[in-house]
């Protein structure tokens, strides 16, 4: 029985996990979000060096916390805004001066694969009938089985990524629609979504306030309820998005673009509902690291 820590550094946030593996299974001890838009200057192709000392100070306190809490190994990951940065050297080297971790830049297939192993070890899914997408402040990543074989794809839709362009719905399936072809062939039965995007919707479509992680893991969000939140949100402005209960400020202005994407999928797919997983893949790393000891 001993605890580990793990960190995702995104495009949008930076998020923690603390979790104890006992029982075969990891056990939620403490989780944490700090809005850090390390993204925000990927139109440029660089990091921009005020985001990347924000999210430097957010990797150093869940690093902090997470010692504090008696994690035994921490390991941090970085995703789509790192992965794409021509100066993502620059940012893992301050990472590693001001907390000493060695930061992963994760592949899209490597993201998407920790992805589907976080959500099969915390939902009772079939895994060869089931599609994961985990949409993110950068990218979106579908995983599913066909036969015995794990399919991963990854795209540049993300929340952050389509706001900062601007993008247009013929924008937005332009970039997916590579990969709704391939689905298209076998649509799985059942959809799992995780990521900041999935679990808003699961928290505005409760009204939940203040967040209950309790309460989004395992809701059943429909399909008819995501293009209501779509327009709902869509024609507010990002001050009036704030007050919406469910829906964190920092996230209102992004918001719009994730919801979008998700429609899109089950439009296209012709899925009526979708099961949410708070287990993504922070509880993937957590795992993999959890094998390696």
């Amino acid at each position: 029985m001993w605890r580990v820590a793990s960190i995702d550094i995104g495009t949008n946030s930076t998020r923690l996990l603390v979790a104890e593996y006992r029982d075969k299974h990891l056990h939620r001890i403490e989780t944490g979000l700090i809005t850090t838009r390390l993204g925000q200057g990927m139109g440029a192709g660089r990091l921009l060096p005020e985001t990347m000392g924000h999210t430097a100070e957010a990797v150093g306190r869940f690093c902090q916390k997470a010692l504090d809490l008696g994690a035994k190994v921490i390991v941090a990951a970085a995703t789509s805004a790192v992965r794409d940065a021509s100066n993502s050297d620059d940012f893992l080297k301050l990472v590693k001066k001001r907390t000493g971790l060695t930061v992963r830049v994760l592949s899209g297939g490597e993201e998407a694969a920790l992805s589907w192993r976080g959500v099969i070890s915390g939902l009772p899914v079939e895994p060869g009938a089931t599609l994961v997408i985990d949409i993110g402040g950068g990218s979106t990543e579908f995983i599913w089985m066909r036969g015995r074989q794990l399919n991963l794809a990854s795209v540049n839709a993300g929340a952050v990524r389509f706001t900062a362009a601007n993008a247009g719905a013929a924008t937005m399936y332009k970039v997916l629609d590579p990969v709704l072809v391939r689905l298209k062939q076998q649509v799985p039965r059942s959809l799992v979504g995780v990521g900041g995007t999935i679990t808003t919707l699961a928290a505005v479509d409760q009204q939940l306030s203040p967040y209950d992680p309790e309460r989004v893991h395992g809701y059943r969000l429909t399909r008819s309820s995501v293009l209501r939140i779509l327009g709902m949100l869509s024609s507010m402005g990002i001050e009036e998005r704030k007050k919406v209960k469910g829906l964190p400020p920092a996230r209102a202005d992004i918001i719009v673009a994730g919801v979008q994407i998700a429609g899109m999928i089950m439009e296209n797919l012709g899925l009526l509902d979708m099961l949410v997983s708070e287990c993504d893949i922070l509880y993937g790393l957590a795992l993999e690291e959890i094998e390696k000891k």
